[in-house]
Order: C-alpha cells, then sequence, then structure tokens
C-alpha cells in the first residue's frame, strides 16, 4: 500500500497488545495519515477492524504475506466522538464463571478465531468469531444470560459493545478467558 506514514511492527504479539500497540502507535500520526500494522496474531484479522471501528478511523485493508499480516488503518479526524474506553458491561472472572457454568446450562459464546477455538474451549461454547458477531447477532439468545469469552478478554468487551449497540442487555464478559483457563476443555 502506498502513502504509509508509519509502520508498527507488532509481530510475536498476542492479544490484546496488537491492539494495543496500534492505538498508542495511531496516536501519534495526523487525520488522514495511514499506520501499518504488522502481525502475528491471527485474532488480529477481527480485532483490529473492529477497533478501528469502534474508534473513529479507517480500516483500510489486509494483506497477508505468509505468516505476516499487514493491517492499514487511516487515522480519523475527531475521534474524540467515538468511544475507546472498554466496554462497562458486567465482567466476571472465569472462577465465577465455571461456579455458575456448574449450577446448569448457560449460553457460552467463544469470539476468537475458528483455529484458536480449535484447539481448546470451553465446554458447550459456540464459536462466532469477533468479525462475525455483528452478522450472526440474531444467533445470540436475546434473553437470558450471555456469557462472552475470548482469549484475554479485550475481544469479548468488543463484542459486548457491538451487541449493545444492536440492544443487548444480557451480556457478561468472562475474563481473563481462556488465555488463564484453568477449567475443563473440549
Amino acid at each position: 500500500m502506498e502513502n504509509v506514514t508509519k509502520t508498527l511492527d507488532a509481530k510475536g504479539l498476542a492479544c490484546p497488545m496488537p491492539v494495543v500497540r496500534t492505538k498508542k502507535a495511531i496516536e501519534e500520526l495526523s487525520a488522514g495519515e495511514v499506520l501499518e500494522v504488522l502481525v502475528t496474531d491471527r485474532g488480529s484479522i477481527a480485532d483490529i477492524p473492529m477497533w478501528a471501528k469502534n474508534t473513529g478511523h479507517e480500516y483500510l485493508e489486509l494483506v497477508e504475506e505468509g505468516d505476516v499480516l499487514k493491517h492499514y488503518v487511516r487515522k480519523g479526524g475527531d475521534t474524540g466522538s467515538k468511544k475507546e474506553e472498554p466496554s462497562v458491561v458486567k465482567t466476571i472472572t472465569n472462577e465465577e464463571y465455571l461456579e455458575i457454568a456448574g449450577k446448569g446450562p448457560v449460553t457460552l459464546i467463544d469470539v476468537r478465531e475458528p483455529d484458536e477455538y480449535a484447539a481448546g474451549h470451553a465446554p458447550g461454547a459456540k464459536n462466532i468469531p469477533l468479525g462475525q458477531v455483528e452478522q450472526r447477532a440474531e444467533e445470540i439468545p436475546a434473553e437470558g444470560d450471555v456469557y462472552i469469552m475470548c482469549r484475554s478478554g479485550g475481544r469479548a468487551g468488543m463484542a459486548c459493545d457491538t451487541l449493545e449497540t444492536l440492544g443487548r442487555k444480557n451480556l457478561i464478559r468472562v475474563a481473563p478467558g481462556m488465555g488463564d483457563w484453568n477449567g475443563p476443555v473440549e
């Protein structure tokens, strides 16, 4: 891509660090300038576009070169009006979730990428990757508690933010999520 103002090397970092570093790097740019973000974490395929959308920046494209993913983001103009703070949705710990799940059936949505989910997930979790949450919202119950999980809590928070814009009020984020999971795995 032409007209890249700055390149951020976030290779080798896992969620949520590519987004954290992207946020810091884009703060150094002026409106309209383009940030190239180099990552190896496949979770960034959903994370960075969703972050850009939620913070008023323009996600331009993704280019895959071997194991390296190149994201291109144009800094937005007035980002002060967009929501950048974490979701205020209720959050519980992994241990609290395990206690609740031990008492009976629960609805758990795992918003990690399919390969992360396939490598191991909490029992009964349904996989709806973060980048598909808005399009697949009808698959998520509108009634009863719905628990949202990812690797560290960051994507779960973004998923909750997205679902809240669709009017959902029944969401509970589970953090830190699968990255620090001590429960059973399927």
